[in-house]
């Protein structure tokens, strides 16, 4: 997938992204203070204006221009963790003009060592990371294995949904969530089902053919 292609799949999943924006406030509410919801609509809205202005795009500047957009489209600790994690996948990715799925493993598996480290972080903490990480193994196999990749997405949705789902019963341990104790747990953790949705996004608009 080249620059051009990639600005018009994150075009089209982020407005699919951006519907979520209500379910991912309630989420947040009953664990924090509630503004996922307006931080990923405001990053999906800033990154779908300012891609388009891009000439000659590679994977790497969308990537990077994605990030910049969503660390400041929100003042918020997701859109700082989510901004960096992009900047570090564009890193990844390098020159490359054409975004294979080497280069996709390499720039999810870059994202979330971001997001673990500036977030001080770990799996099982109840966050991102337990949907992205169980994605990022599905990815790795299937960059083994080849093959099409609408199968590929349909089992990355299904492990991060059971990561998803996993955090339901986890007390969180980083966050304005963590302050809760005992009383975060019952709850699905926001970033994580907030990653569930754009996976979901991703393979919804998705279109037959594409690289």
């Amino acid at each position: 997938m080249n620059g051009s292609e990639l600005v018009a799949l994150l075009d089209r999943a982020l407005g699919r992204l951006a519907t979520s924006r209500d379910e991912l406030r309630d989420l947040d509410a009953a664990m924090g203070d509630g503004d996922l919801g307006i931080t990923v609509g405001k990053a999906c809205e800033a990154v779908r204006a300012r891609l388009p202005e891009l000439a000659d795009p590679t994977p790497a500047s969308v990537l990077r221009t994605a990030g910049a957009q969503v660390a400041s489209a929100n003042p918020s600790t997701m859109g700082a963790l989510a901004g960096g994690a992009l900047l570090a996948a564009a890193k990844a990715v390098g020159e490359a003009e054409s975004l294979d799925r080497d280069l996709a493993v390499a720039a999810l598996r870059a994202a979330q060592e971001s997001i673990a480290t500036r977030g001080k972080s770990a799996i099982g903490d109840k966050t991102i990371l337990d949907a992205i990480a169980p994605s990022l193994v599905t990815l790795e196999e299937a960059a083994a294995s080849g093959g099409p990749v609408e199968p590929v997405l349909d089992a990355m949705i299904e492990a991060a949904r059971r990561g998803v789902e996993e955090t339901a019963a986890l007390q969180s341990r980083r966050g304005r969530a963590s302050w809760l104790g005992e009383r975060s747990s019952g709850h699905p953790d926001p970033g994580a089902t907030a990653y569930l949705r754009l996976l979901e996004a991703l393979r919804t608009c998705w279109r037959p053919g594409e690289p």
